[in-house]
């Protein structure tokens, strides 16, 4: 297993100080979105993918994951909502010719969300028809297709998550602060562990997303000894974040990030 940051932990920061973070750190990979001073031109993925991905390779870190919405923020075509398969698989094929070209390891999308007039069973239907559709999309690239099931999405359950799991054999963006949140034991989300495509690392506790490291509840030593018996060997990435999204504003980034970094490093014996 190794680490990487995640860029959008630093929201005033562009893509290149944000890659001299994770060197700085030694940390020497990064994770890449849409958001913030860093953000990736989401045009040019969708209309030229290699000319977008030219200009990562001179980064100076490994690329972890690339995280991708297919609409605007959470509802848009998002994978629940009847009538955006088409639409969505024609840019997956874009996204992941992006990511192949620039060596991004994985792509994570979002599950969905209960949109209006559905019911959570409803939204899983969909969900897995689009995810069926996409993973054919796919299969002919190198990078890893995963989902993220989060807060406020209709996979909020570990049991719904290994429903979708059983049905379309999609990977996670495995992060146990959302089910921590939730109050989910750390014991109870185990079992998504060999399901992990990337994973997400931040301290959290129930009813707060994004805790002090020495504040939340979840045990990351634990985690890391989980992940490793499940035979996972990819990144782990640190996703400590200053946001407006679920009061994750409170936290010193650099902070939790550099004790996350240590915690991994104290495990691992280094």
């Amino acid at each position: 297993m190794k680490l990487s940051v995640t860029a959008w932990s630093f929201p005033a920061l562009n893509l290149q100080e944000c890659a001299a973070i994770s060197r700085a750190l030694g940390i020497g990979a990064l994770d890449v979105g849409l958001f913030y001073a860093s953000a990736l031109d989401k045009a040019l993925i969708l209309s030229d993918p290699k000319a977008a991905a030219h200009p990562l390779r001179g980064l100076g870190v490994e690329l972890a994951n690339y995280y991708h919405l297919f609409g605007d923020g959470l509802g848009g075509r998002n994978l629940s909502l009847p009538g955006t398969i088409d639409a969505n698989a024609r840019d997956l094929e874009k996204v992941l010719t992006f990511a192949d070209a620039a060596g991004i390891a994985s792509v994570f999308i979002l599950p969905g969300i209960v949109n209006p007039g559905q019911s959570r069973a409803d939204a899983a239907r969909q969900s897995a028809e689009s995810l069926t559709a996409l993973l054919a999309v796919a299969k002919d690239f190198r990078a890893r297709l995963c989902i993220e099931p989060h807060v406020h999405s209709w996979a909020e359950s570990v049991d719904l998550v290994r429903a979708l799991i059983d049905q379309t054999g999609i990977g996670l963006a495995l992060d146990y602060s959302h089910f921590a949140c939730l109050g989910y034991r750390q014991e109870e989300v185990d079992v998504l562990a060999p399901h992990a495509v990337h994973v997400h690392l931040r301290q959290a506790k129930m009813g707060a997303l994004q805790a002090k490291f020495t504040q939340g509840t979840l045990n990351f030593p634990a985690i890391f000894g989980t992940l490793r018996a499940a035979g996972y060997e990819g990144y782990l990435a640190l996703e400590a974040v200053h946001q407006d999204y679920m009061n994750t504003l409170t936290e010193d980034v650099l902070t939790e990030t550099v004790a996350l970094r240590d915690c991994f490093a104290s495990w691992k014996g280094d």
